[in-house]
């Protein structure tokens, strides 16, 4: 899908601040920090939304989204891990991922 940011991105068509890649997924930096540490896991193939994907990616997905976090040093302070699903989640591209996001106080309820 030649559209999508996160597949350019994927596909070395658009330039991201990458800190890991395999033939699965990819994760790098966010362009826009909400968290002193803040990056993106997304799988290198075209999913759409949480509902479109399989148990085997997520599986994937969230237990990278983990060991980066322990690399960035996060996991023990803790971290937060979110998967926007839709427009009233506020998924604003429509490429699954995970937005990993530590180094600070989260509040409950998010949003």
């Amino acid at each position: 899908m030649s559209e999508c940011v996160f597949c350019r991105i994927a596909a070395n068509k658009q330039q991201a601040d990458i800190i890991f890649e395999d033939k699965d997924c990819l994760a790098f930096e966010d362009t826009n920090p909400q968290a002193p540490v803040h990056f993106l896991v997304i799988p290198r193939t075209h999913i759409e939304t949480l509902l479109d994907a399989e148990p085997e990616m997520l599986g994937k997905l969230m237990r990278k989204s983990a060991d980066l976090a322990g690399q960035k040093g996060i996991d023990k302070s803790g971290f937060r891990a979110v998967i926007n699903c839709g427009r009233n989640a506020g998924q604003t591209v429509y490429h699954l991922h995970v937005h990993v996001m530590g180094g600070r106080w989260f509040a409950w309820p998010p949003g």
